[in-house]
């Protein structure tokens, strides 16, 4: 990268939304951007739906006291259906267009994530439940292993594996073909390396068995995995704690977000992991990262 591409990067914010009632949790899952290039953010007990397009906003729904806040928000691959997780165990399918709940799943929900018509769903007991939203008897699988919530859950590109992370420090690899929904299903790799929370995944877009993970508190590192063998392939200590990763689906790049200490997001080439460019709000935490297609076009072809 020359310094004419770093020059073409805008330094000032597109645009500012205010979310004074966000909840401060690490653990949870409170944005989501679809492919409809609808923003959908929980504010304790609300989500609203931000239209990028033409910047319209929109409360899609408000819970009561008994079954908020609302824990985390996953959109479908399609742009029009979106899943819900709520402190009471509950999880609302929604069909954003015609602003209606098409199915509730009872389950302790903190994460979820989809892929497809598998709506993926990781409790505060440590159990990860894989359901077919399609059809009524939805559980086609269990995974069981963490032993405290789970943070994070990322499919792989094309749905072969799935990665979890969790409270108890563990980053977990489960394989499609080893789920049952008759059995708990037994995890291909249980990786012990973060000495903290495990709740950000990114899987490599241009190699399928590669992954990327980010410690919560002082474990402040990046880490690569081969999730074939199970190998950790590298470890980058970033100096601040790792709130989000976002791959760029069009160069060989990794933006991450962080918090204390230094409050940065930074842009990576991977694999030398040469820190391309850092910006910093010195009194604000990157909590959580999530871009539309927009923000790739924009943002990484800017800084390639």
């Amino acid at each position: 990268m020359d310094a004419g591409s770093l020059n073409s990067y805008p330094q000032t914010l597109e645009r500012t939304l205010d979310a004074p009632d966000i909840i401060d949790d690490f653990c949870l899952n409170l944005m989501d951007w679809g492919s409809s290039n609808v923003l959908a953010l929980a504010l304790q007990n609300t989500v609203y739906l931000l239209d990028a397009s033409n910047g319209s906003a929109l409360e899609l729904v408000t819970v009561d006291d008994e079954n908020g806040p609302v824990t985390s928000v996953s959109w479908v691959a399609d742009g029009q259906y979106i899943a819900i997780g709520l402190n009471s165990s509950d999880v609302q399918l929604w069909d954003s267009t015609a602003n209606q709940l098409t199915k509730l799943i009872i389950f302790s929900s903190h994460t979820s994530c989809q892929k497809n018509h598998i709506l993926t769903i990781g409790g505060m007991d440590g159990q990860i439940i894989k359901n077919d939203v399609r059809v009524h008897s939805h559980i086609v699988a269990t995974f069981r292993g963490h032993r405290q919530e789970v943070c994070g859950l990322k499919w792989s590109t094309f749905g072969q594996q799935l990665a979890s992370g969790g409270n108890d420090n563990l980053l977990y690899i489960w394989d499609r073909s080893m789920a049952s929904m008759h059995s708990r299903s037994q995890w291909l790799h249980r990786l012990e390396d973060h000495t903290t929370a495990v709740k950000e995944l990114a899987w490599c877009l241009f190699q399928h068995n590669l992954l990327a993970s980010g410690g919560s508190g002082s474990d402040c590192c990046i880490k690569f995995w081969n999730t074939h063998i199970g190998a950790c392939l590298n470890s980058v200590d970033t100096g601040s704690q790792v709130c989000a990763l976002l791959r760029n689906k069009n160069e060989r790049e990794l933006l991450s977000s962080h918090g204390f200490m230094q409050n940065q997001m930074t842009l990576w080439m991977y694999p030398s992991m040469v820190n391309c460019l850092t910006l910093r709000k010195n009194k604000f935490l990157f909590k959580g990262l999530c871009g539309s297609l927009k923000f790739h076009n924009d943002f990484f072809n800017n800084l390639s």
